[in-house]
């Protein structure tokens, strides 16, 4: 079953709210707008997202451009790391190498990149599972390094990491490959 993992756009970024809140910027809304004129996005017949803002508007976008209804799921979350809550680009960037490089322990409180792999493996495993049609799972860059680099069977590297926010790659449920690594999304 051929299925898209696809990470939302650029967001507004308010260190005053939770990351979790943050929705799409004007330049996120319309990468996210492009999504539907990829040739491979008209074969998407199901929408999962994860429940956090970014994601769930990248989401809305996509299923109002394809007339499909979107659901969520929570699981499909980006790595947890609210014992940091907003970091400066430089200390964000700093953090994230280091979740990458050790996946077994906790940056500064974060979910390990172990544990957030486990959780994204199990749930696009689970939603695959009970719905064959072609799906698109809308979340987030690190969580959809953790999966590309299970679909891959490497270790966990940020050398998968995705090349900015809005990327996409797309990936065979049934058989447990990726088609192809990281694609930008419009630019």
């Amino acid at each position: 079953m051929l299925s898209f993992f696809i990470s939302h756009p650029e967001v507004a970024v308010d260190a005053s709210s939770p990351i979790e809140e943050w929705g799409l910027s004007e330049s996120g809304q319309i990468r996210a707008g492009q999504l539907s004129g990829l040739d491979w996005a008209r074969s998407i017949r199901r929408i999962v997202s994860s429940t956090e803002r970014k994601a769930m508007e990248t989401a809305g976008i996509l299923g109002s451009a394809l007339s499909l209804r979107c659901t969520t799921d929570r699981e499909l979350g980006e790595n947890d790391r609210s014992a940091t809550g907003f970091l400066p680009l430089a200390e964000f960037e700093a953090a994230a190498d280091e979740f990458f490089a050790r996946p077994s322990l906790s940056v500064g409180g974060w979910e390990t990149a172990a544990h957030a792999q486990a959780r994204i493996v199990a749930a696009v495993r689970r939603l695959s599972s009970d719905d064959a049609r072609p799906t698109a799972f809308v979340a987030h860059g690190a969580v959809g390094t953790l999966l590309f680099c299970d679909l891959v069977d490497t270790p966990i590297s940020r050398e998968h990491d995705q090349p900015g926010q809005g990327s996409y790659f797309s990936f065979d449920a049934s058989t447990w490959t990726a088609m192809h690594s990281w694609r930008r999304i419009g630019m």
